[in-house]
């Protein structure tokens, strides 16, 4: 079979650039992109600028997973599938993921496709080749510090592409030259290399971008990359690949010959050696430095003024917390916990539609909601912990952590400042006038404006003001980085490094991020009183796991609830359960999630009035396809076997949900390459077997093939 060279060059090699507009009217005037040329362009700052923030924007779909450079809120109306959600079919949240379904035809080998691609690295390479020799030669005007600034944005957008490549494939090609229409060079440049070398060669981009980046003063600010941002990148990249490797030692999953990786097949990695506890070890202290620069720059955290967001209605005594704002303004720039974040206007590129999203359907789970702390530190289950019950979900939020209050929307709250009439929750009467709302609305209909799958609102981003999310836009700007993930990262990496003897800046950033949720400052509090028997019975996480063992460490635990709870809703979590290899036990412990306890005292609440008292809520009907809540009679599906809480998969025996639950394959810890890849870059066209590319863990190079185990 003949090599069809578009194909190859489509997922290899594509050496089309396009320009962006990007919003900014000082690059409206830059040549078309079929009349770009080395000779007349890359002479200015400002046309590097136009080049590098084209690779900011939008939001595309790569074998399943969300790619995007920096994630945010997307762009346009009420079309969801732009946003990023990391969190959805998490245990943190309602939803579903293909890789946790107990069956066969959710994740399969694909026929193309898939995160295999070289676009925008080719795109970053092919501005390298022209800038850099330009640059040394001081031949692009519009002076040094910008064009150094902009040269580091490349650098740090290649980075955060092979970011993606790493997370999504593990072993990939290293390529950092534009690749010519020559079958011959390109499956040479499909050699894949080791994942720890791939994770190595991000990191030394990032080192490359951190000595060029500015502050932004210069560049715009915040909105688009500085130096601080790139250092929050770096040490985020840095822990997920310590991590990563630390717990899968010992698996094809890391490039250990004697465990089955399957790079060791391939002869152009035959002199590889890998030293798994040296590499672990280098990202860790990678991690730790980046972290502490940037946590050490930022030593306050956005203020916490303990003021319950939602508590009343009218312009003047909307109650307005600064914390709560970070993520619910339309600009965070005055903000100094907020490092990169993304604007909105409508004039310019339109909003996005993050508060429909999350008051259309979207919710928390009840093993989220269990993890949270009460507001003298301890876990609900201490004794004496003061907990109130999840008897209403208002109860869930009494004295408990105020990321729980803040985040979290109860039914009863009002949701804007300048709109009396709109509340959350499910009315017994007039959805406008009834004084109490207890239960959520999990239906629409009878002046219901906001919805939850769960029982418990998500609401981190939602709007302090209704005319900022109208009409199917919101203009609440995104926040990307923010300092308080470097304490996060370093807590961390100090644990992974040390062990529970952290070093003093671990815990003092700990105390810092601990005292803005209104928790006693001293950590030992709640890690005195953990038990972890209880844990596993309250909350049900993931985290709690490592390869497929729990974990005993309560150090270690807090911290990664501390995670948690401080990124919830920011779209981490997904990340957090793969590095961690936090999924294992799933392969023989299925798993159901949980809502809110709608069929306890709140259900009074979902049955309407006296002339209607049929409740809104379906269950055990004849036709199991109108049910829309699991039935209280559900043992099997039940929270520990407590059927009063909504069994989120439950609903209906005819989805194939309700039996599956959620389980595991190992294959799932990364995505298979496509079969077209393989045939590509074979010598004939047709034995995948000559190709250079081998396969990940556990999957196979037919198409429409599920990962063996």
């Amino acid at each position: 079979m003949k090599l069809k060279y578009n194909k190859i060059a489509g997922s290899l090699a594509a050496v089309a650039v396009t320009f962006g507009l990007a919003g900014c009217d000082d690059y409206l005037d830059i040549t078309p992109p079929s009349q770009v040329t080395p000779e007349t362009y890359f002479n200015t700052a400002d046309q590097l600028a136009a080049y590098t923030i084209n690779y900011y924007k939008g939001s595309d779909v790569q074998g399943g997973r969300w790619n995007n450079a920096f994630p945010h809120f997307g762009n346009g109306g009420s079309a969801y599938e732009f946003f990023l959600d990391d969190d959805q079919g998490t245990d943190n949240e309602g939803g579903t993921n293909n890789k946790f379904f107990d069956g066969t035809s959710k994740v399969q080998v694909g026929t193309s496709g898939g995160a295999w691609s070289f676009g925008q690295i080719n795109n970053m390479n092919y501005f390298f080749e022209q800038v850099l020799p330009k640059f040394e030669a001081n031949q692009i005007t519009g002076g040094d510090e910008l064009v150094r600034h902009y040269i580091g944005e490349a650098y740090m957008l290649r980075a955060t592409e092979y970011f993606f490549k790493l997370r999504a494939l593990g072993d990939f090609p290293i390529i950092t030259t534009t690749l010519p229409m020559d079958k011959p060079v390109l499956v040479e440049a499909s050699r894949r290399q080791p994942r720890n070398l791939v994770a190595r060669f991000i990191l030394e981009d990032m080192d490359k971008a951190i000595e060029l980046l500015s502050d932004g003063s210069l560049t715009g600010g915040r909105v688009r990359i500085t130096r601080e941002a790139a250092l929050l990148f770096k040490a985020r990249v840095a822990l997920y690949e310590a991590t990563f490797e630390k717990y899968f030692a010992g698996t094809p999953f890391v490039p250990d010959r004697s465990a089955g990786w399957p790079g060791a097949k391939a002869d152009y990695l035959a002199d590889f050696s890998y030293d798994n506890a040296a590499e672990v070890k280098f990202f860790l202290d990678e991690a730790l430095a980046a972290a502490k620069a940037v946590a050490d720059a930022h030593p306050t955290l956005t203020t916490n003024n303990k003021k319950m967001i939602g508590a009343s209605a009218d312009a003047d005594g909307f109650p307005s917390n600064p914390y709560y704002d970070l993520f619910a303004c339309q600009d965070p720039s005055g903000r100094d916990e907020a490092i990169m974040y993304r604007v909105y206007d409508f004039d310019i590129a339109g909003g996005h539609s993050l508060n429909q999203y999350i008051k259309g359907g979207r919710g928390f789970t009840q093993e989220f909601a269990n993890a949270f702390l009460m507001d003298n530190g301890l876990p609900i289950y201490a004794p004496n912990s003061g907990y109130a019950g999840d008897d209403f979900v208002a109860d869930t939020k009494v004295n408990r952590d105020w990321r729980w209050r803040l985040f979290t929307k109860a039914p009863g709250e009002y949701c804007y400042s300048d709109n009396a009439e709109i509340r959350i929750g499910e009315a017994k009467k007039n959805y406008k006038k009834d004084k109490e709302i207890k239960a959520p609305a999990l239906t629409s209909g009878g002046g219901v404006q906001n919805t939850t799958s769960t029982g418990y609102y998500k609401g981190k981003g939602w709007t302090i003001n209704s005319q900022w999310t109208k009409g199917g836009w919101d203009l609440t700007a995104a926040i990307i980085f923010r300092s308080a993930e470097a304490y996060l990262i370093y807590m961390e990496a100090a644990w992974e490094r040390y062990g529970d003897g952290l070093d003093a800046n671990a815990w003092e950033y700990w105390k810092r991020l601990r005292t803005r949720a209104g928790l006693p400052a001293d950590p030992m509090i709640t890690i005195n009183a953990t038990d972890l028997d209880k844990e596993e019975e309250y909350t049900h996480d993931f985290g709690l796991y490592s390869a497929g063992k729990r974990i005993t460490s309560k150090v270690l635990y807090n911290i990664r609830r501390e995670r948690r709870c401080e990124l919830m809703g920011e779209g981490m979590r997904w990340d957090d359960l793969i590095r961690w290899r936090a999924l294992d036990q799933l392969k023989t412990k299925r798993y159901f999630k949980h809502g809110a306890k709608i069929f306890g005292p709140m259900f009074d609440w979902f049955k309407g009035t006296t002339s209607a008292p049929a409740s809104k809520l379906k269950f055990d009907q004849a036709d199991p396809n109108q049910n829309n809540v699991s039935s209280p009679s559900d043992i099997e599906g039940g929270f520990n076997g407590d059927p009063k809480y909504f069994s989120l998969l439950r609903v209906s025996n005819r989805n194939e949900w309700y039996n599956s639950g959620y389980t595991w394959r190992m294959g799932h810890y990364l995505d298979p390459i496509a079969n077209s890849h393989f045939l590509e870059t074979s010598v004939d066209g047709s034995d995948v077997s000559t190709s250079p590319i081998y396969q990940n863990p556990y999957w196979g190079t037919t198409p429409q093939t599920p990962c063996e185990q």
